[in-house]
């Protein structure tokens, strides 16, 4: 339930007929789904960045002649194989001719994101 509300962004309400829960019980898995991912990828993935990680990221990226930036945002095309009739029209950017949602990320060389 929670993977569906993240990946096709629908509310609580919707996913309640589908799963047969409560909104207020589908909320709180989410919260704790999220939570949880956010323990176990936080010390590697999700933390923030220091002083000396700044720099080195600076450095980084302006020896490859990217002076001043970060890191690098990275999209692609999931294709949405389920998409609602309704919403096609919206979601049907030109991209192969299929429904597709656009993921978005910021992550640096070594996948601090």
């Amino acid at each position: 339930m929670a993977m569906r509300m993240l990946a096709y962004g629908v509310s609580a309400d919707v996913v309640d007929d589908y799963v047969r829960i409560g909104e207020s019980t589908a909320v709180e898995c989410l919260k704790k789904f999220v939570s949880t991912i956010c323990t176990i990828f936080e010390g590697k993935y999700l933390r923030k960045p220091n002083s000396n990680y700044v720099q080195r990221s600076l450095q980084m990226d302006e020896a490859r002649g990217f002076p001043g930036m970060m890191g690098s945002i990275d999209c692609m095309h999931w294709q949405w194989k389920n998409c609602p009739k309704a919403w096609k029209g919206i979601f049907m950017s030109g991209h192969k001719g299929v429904a597709t949602i656009i993921l978005e990320a910021v992550a640096s060389s070594d996948l601090w994101i």
